[in-house]
């Protein structure tokens, strides 16, 4: 016998279901009827210098999800020749379209330059700071100093990253140009920028990092 507590149970229960499946992770499936928005926030790295724009890493990586079956739109925020504090500076007007999540790609240049570590650090803290402000979803990626700036320097470059990640409590893919960097047949004349194959391993190599951030966005952090 239906009776006004029985009523209100049944209320009760469908607007639990609906609660709990708004704070589902999204998987492959759920991808394919909303559209993530995916930043790269990056220098010449992510922009795809001397590369046409089909073969950037945006791009790539973009291809990569989609036949992974994620609904994933990649913006391509690269500029070539930035530092840590050219992409601080640059922020706000890059998260004008409302990105689920940002790849950080950034430090390469302050490396290559021999900036001050701890201005990285810095620089890449306040980014930090504005995307988690924001309830953005992030992946850091790090780099690795150049070996003739010698060892010092190149421990407390790459230890920046590392300690963002726990202080941040982000991931972390801590080489970006894993697998890439000093093989000739994956880079560029220059030897310092990756080639259609470079980025193809790079793209192989960070997308179950990037796939794993994607699991962990419910849809109640989707933007429109």
């Amino acid at each position: 016998m239906l009776t006004a507590r029985n009523l209100k149970l049944l209320a009760f229960y469908p607007l639990l279901s609906i609660s709990v499946l708004l704070l589902l992770p999204i998987n492959s499936k759920a991808s394919q009827n909303t559209q993530i928005k995916i930043l790269v926030l990056g220098d010449s790295l992510a922009a795809g210098y001397g590369l046409d724009k089909s073969d950037s890493f945006p791009a790539v990586l973009e291809k990569h999800l989609l036949a992974s079956g994620w609904n994933a739109s990649i913006a391509n925020g690269g500029v070539s020749g930035d530092t840590s504090a050219g992409g601080k500076n640059r922020l706000k007007w890059a998260l004008t379209k409302k990105p689920d999540m940002v790849i950080v790609e950034l430090g390469a240049n302050d490396g290559l330059r021999g900036l001050n570590p701890n201005n990285t650090k810095e620089n890449l803290a306040s980014i930090l700071t504005e995307l988690q402000k924001r309830q953005i979803l992030i992946l850091l990626t790090g780099m690795i100093a150049p070996p003739n700036l010698g060892k010092t320097y190149g421990r407390e470059f790459e230890k920046i990253y590392l300690d963002l990640a726990n202080r941040f409590n982000v991931p972390l893919y801590k080489f970006f140009l894993e697998g890439v960097a000093g093989n000739p047949d994956l880079n560029q004349s220059d030897g310092i920028h990756p080639n259609r194959k470079g980025v193809n391993v790079i793209v192989e190599r960070i997308s179950p990092s990037v796939i794993s951030v994607l699991k962990n966005l419910s849809k109640g952090h989707l933007r429109e």
